[in-house]
């Protein structure tokens, strides 16, 4: 009689076990490569000028364009950089006046952001926990006139309180260095931007990563021999890289910048370079 009750129990326990999946650490059972892990989506959003931005014709495109093919299927890259803009224009479109204030910065008023920064700031399809946001400015920004003009102080400020903007939802903020423009000393591309040590000193005050990719572009322009040019932007390798002037991409320098960008997330170790395909 005990023998045959034990027959039953292990005959009404097989089938569960037959309907179990395989342990993942038993022979043969690993995931296949490539498969979706089921992670949760990430969100990369982006804030900058037009060398960043999405191109509105064939020429000028931001690397920021180029950005998401960059990428695994878990992650989106939420392009809202608008050329022409300063951080101080991109966060409060039509609120920056054309006068300056007793400290030389422009007037805003009122101080109320533009709905790109409020999009970001929204609880329900904004920022959240997991997200990135990459900012980058400091082309415009040295304009010495208004609505543009940013002085140093005032950069400082802005990005450090869009980071902690970022954190406050979970969000990690990454700063890059202005993008440089082509500027040849004989055949070396040298530097061309300013707010490089503003963006690193709102780095260190915020918490925040800084990917310096001022250096990082000029760098490319050596590597890719971009130099000596005699101002002629519509011809060689200069003239497939810059639309006619020294500042913006073709859609191939943008491909490229932006490479030079994922490269740096996964030199720098950046936990966003774990979705790089």
């Amino acid at each position: 009689m005990r023998k045959r009750v034990l027959t039953l129990v292990a005959l009404a326990v097989l089938p569960f076990l037959a309907a179990s999946p395989a342990s993942a650490d038993q022979p043969g059972c690993a995931p296949a490569t490539g498969a979706s892990t089921g992670a949760a989506t990430v969100k990369v959003w982006l804030a900058g000028d037009s060398t960043m931005a999405n191109p509105r014709s064939s020429c000028p495109v931001g690397w920021g364009s180029q950005f998401d093919p960059l990428f695994n299927d878990n992650v989106i890259v939420q392009n809202d950089a608008v050329a022409g803009r300063s951080v101080q224009t991109w966060l409060y479109e039509s609120n920056v006046q054309n006068t300056k204030d007793s400290a030389g910065e422009c007037v805003v008023s009122p101080r109320t952001f533009h709905q790109r920064w409020l999009n970001m700031l929204d609880a329900t399809n904004g920022m959240k926990a997991g997200d990135y946001l990459m900012i980058q400015f400091g082309i415009n920004d040295g304009d010495r006139n208004c609505p543009r003009h940013v002085g140093s102080a005032r950069y400082r400020e802005l990005l450090t309180m869009m980071a902690k903007a970022a954190k406050d939802r979970g969000a990690t903020p990454i700063f890059l260095t202005p993008v440089s423009a082509i500027r040849c000393s004989g055949s070396t591309a040298v530097a061309t931007r300013g707010f490089l040590t503003e963006t690193f000193d709102a780095g260190r005050a915020s918490g925040a990563t800084v990917i310096d990719l001022h250096k990082l572009s000029y760098g490319l322009y050596n590597t890719l021999k971009l130099c000596p040019n005699d101002g002629d932007y519509t011809k060689g390798p200069v003239g497939a890289f810059f639309c006619n002037d020294h500042t913006h991409f073709e859609a191939a320098g943008a491909r490229q910048i932006a490479g030079v960008v994922a490269k740096a997330l996964r030199d720098q170790r950046i936990p966003l370079s774990s979705y790089l395909r």
